[in-house]
């Protein structure tokens, strides 16, 4: 590898894949020292031969944050960027995308200023996420099944209501029912698909544990579980997919950075707000706005200030303007708190800005 090396490498962009790496690097003065696709193996080889300290930026995608904790155990700044801040930089624009210009668009956004990066996870952050996505696709399983049975049903004119309860109930009495017109391979296949239902919702159950043992030993975790529309698993994603809050400057970064806050076009002074960004993680969006309906829902029943809150904000902007106002305050109120070590309190008034700075000065007599 040293006839790669000879160069100092101020700055290094991959582009990653399963099987090679295409590797970018500039020298302090932005001049290519290397443009080349490696072999992992061999990529880790000239990494160990860099200079203690320097940069090595790649995109936040599948298998990025391993290689950043390898890249990290070399003495290396391994720094991950999300995919849509590298895009305006490739040079040969949208339709010239290919690795090398990937990786030299990685390398050049890696070296602007006010660039922000994504925290490298830790294997116990990945590893309790693993469980989260392992019942995301149990609970999208589930819902394709039980559509499944309804359409084979539907076929043999057996129609039930629209919840997954109440065709619990009847369907094994439908199977067994010899008066309906259902055939004898119909009835064996709709048992298969029956055993089939009862084995995903085992293996839900099992997740569902899994995560109520993550908040449980999570003093963060289970501190968020407080919050009102925040339960454990929505505790236990957030904890598990941001790991340090205090990466974000303010609780209206963290906001932002979850996309629940209003997108703007605005121009010449005049602030046109539209519906929410959608940026960031879906998954803790979604879960922080399905907490915060039900939250919204039982609402009338509590009397803290957030509930009463809520009621007036109800019915002032309408049910949907709450929910997503609800899930944008407990993001606010979950970094403040984990941040500050405060607990949770519904009933907390804020202090006024004038009292947070200090006493105004006094004019000059």
């Amino acid at each position: 590898m040293a006839e790669i090396t000879r160069v100092p490498v101020a700055r290094v962009g991959v582009d990653l894949s399963k099987r090679v790496y295409q590797v970018h690097a500039v020298d302090r003065s932005g001049r290519v020292v290397l443009a080349k696709s490696l072999s992992p193996d061999r990529f880790f080889a000239w990494c160990a031969e860099l200079p203690s300290g320097c940069l090595v930026a790649m995109e936040a995608c599948g298998g990025a944050h391993h290689v950043g904790r390898r890249l990290r155990l070399l003495g290396l700044d391994a720094r991950l960027i999300a995919g849509h801040f590298v895009t305006p930089y490739r040079m040969a624009g949208k339709r010239g995308k290919n690795d090398a210009n990937d990786a030299a668009a990685i390398c050049e956004a890696a070296g602007r200023p006010h660039m922000r990066f994504v925290p490298v996870k830790s294997t116990q952050q990945q590893g309790q996420l693993a469980v989260h996505r392992l019942r995301e696709g149990f609970k999208e399983e589930r819902t394709a099944l039980i559509n499944r049975i309804r359409g084979l049903l539907a076929e043999f004119g057996l129609v039930f209501p629209q919840s997954p309860e109440a065709l619990r109930k009847v369907l094994a009495e439908v199977i067994e029912d010899a008066s309906n017109e259902l055939p004898g391979v119909a009835r064996l296949a709709l048992q298969r698909a029956h055993l089939h239902w009862i084995d995903i919702e085992l293996q839900m159950h099992w997740c569902d544990e899994r995560i109520a043992s993550h908040v449980r030993s999570d003093d963060r975790a289970r501190a968020a579980a407080t919050l009102q529309g925040i339960g454990p698993v929505t505790a236990s994603a957030l904890v598990a997919s941001v790991g340090d809050f205090g990466q974000f400057a303010n609780a209206r970064q963290f906001g932002a950075w979850l996309g629940l806050v209003p997108s703007q076009n605005s121009s010449g002074g005049k602030a046109s707000l539209g519906r929410i960004t959608k940026r960031g993680d879906d998954y803790l969006r979604t879960l922080l706005i399905q907490g915060a309906k039900s939250a919204v829902m039982s609402a009338a029943k509590r009397s803290d200030r957030i509930s009463r809150w809520l009621v007036q904000l109800k019915e002032r902007a309408g049910w949907q303007k709450a929910v997503v106002a609800l899930a944008n305050k407990n993001a606010r109120i979950l970094w403040a708190m984990l941040t500050r070590g405060s607990a949770f309190n519904p009933d907390h008034v804020p202090e006024p800005p004038a009292a947070r700075c200090g006493p105004e000065p006094r004019a000059a007599a």
